[in-house]
């Protein structure tokens, strides 16, 4: 297996460019301060030694070690062989720029030590945070081509055509047989997949499609509950007079869940949704009656879509620009939402 090694995409010249960059303008610096000579010699041989060693270690040394069982005892053995065998070159270089043998060896320890216990370590550590970002990216990336892989496969097991074609025909014939309901129910399941397929896709939808959305939903729902008179379900949805923009399917989670845990059969229900549009503010409000599910329900333990999920999109989607209150009994659930559109 190849292991990928930081650098290797250019950044390890881009590094080493800019190290001896700085190096290059501290000359002058430390010429102005009036810094003696050997002063100047020893902070080059250590910058320059560094950016040696960094070259060295990101492109052989520690992709060496990472091959090894144990990659620490193998780096530490690496590094230790490595100053070592730099040491006498290192010493003999420095006794011809200071004229001292005396001040050369002390230069070149010191220089070892700082190598060992401060360069060293610190590469280690810069090339393991940077192959763990690599590695994360390349996970995300893997992550993400599954994902647009297995959304490619469920839209190929079914054709949008194909459906649209369905629902067009079963439309028509509910038009010829006279059954206005059908066909008005087969109108709106088009309309809403259209959405799903489409615009769903999008970041951000006119809110009158949002609206239409919603206003299909809630008449798909209301043809199992029309029949009932103890099933008792309000809108009052009102159209923006300007175009404004919402992140789709924003609303309907609450409405999904005030059908899902609002309606018996048994027992009296009701569920009011109101939406009013003032300023470029939306104000929707969602109250619904609560009822315990019967213990075979597969359903009873589920929250549905959740209140977690809605709260995290609004929070990244619309931070510092909406307020949701939610407010809940035994009996009834209630949900405020103030939204700032634009």
């Amino acid at each position: 297996m190849n292991r990928w090694v930081p650098g290797k995409d250019g950044e390890i010249t881009r590094t080493i460019l800019l190290v001896v960059g700085l190096w290059g303008l501290s000359i002058p610096l430390l010429i102005l301060g009036h810094a003696d000579r050997d002063g100047i010699v020893v902070w080059s041989i250590f910058a320059l030694f560094g950016v040696f060693t960094y070259w060295w270690f990101f492109r052989n040394l520690i992709p060496a070690a990472y091959t090894r069982r144990k990659p620490v005892w193998s780096y530490l053995e690496k590094v230790i062989l490595y100053l070592v065998v730099a040491w006498l070159p290192m010493t003999l270089l420095i006794t011809f720029l200071m004229h001292g043998v005396d001040h050369a060896v002390e230069v070149s320890m010191a220089n070892t030590a700082f190598q060992f216990f401060v360069t060293a370590p610190l590469l280690w550590f810069l090339y393991r945070r940077q192959l763990k970002a690599k590695e994360e990216v390349v996970s995300l990336k893997r992550e993400l081509g599954q994902s647009n892989a297995n959304i490619d496969f469920l839209r190929s097991q079914i054709n949008p055509h194909f459906l649209f074609n369905v629902l067009n025909t079963i439309y028509g014939t509910a038009i010829q047989e006279g059954a206005e309901r059908t066909s008005s129910a087969v109108e709106k399941l088009g309309d809403m997949m259209r959405f799903m397929l489409h615009e769903n896709m999008q970041e951000k939808i006119g809110l009158s499609r949002e609206i239409d959305y919603l206003n299909n939903y809630i008449s798909l729902q209301r043809l199992r509950t029309d029949g009932n008179a103890a099933l008792q379900v309000e809108a009052h949805v009102e159209r923006p007079d300007t175009v404004l923009q919402i992140a789709p399917m924003l609303l309907i989670p609450f409405v999904e869940n005030a059908f899902k845990h609002g309606i018996s059969f048994r027992e009296p229900s009701h569920i009011k949704v109101t939406l009013e549009i003032r300023d470029n503010t939306l104000y929707f409000d969602v109250y619904n009656s609560k009822h315990t599910r019967p213990e075979h329900d597969p359903e009873k333990e589920s929250n549905g879509i959740g209140l977690s999920n809605v709260r995290q999109r609004l929070q990244l989607l619309y931070p510092q620009r909406h307020e949701l209150v939610v407010r809940e009994t035994v009996k009834d659930f209630f949900i405020h939402l103030t939204l700032q559109l634009t």
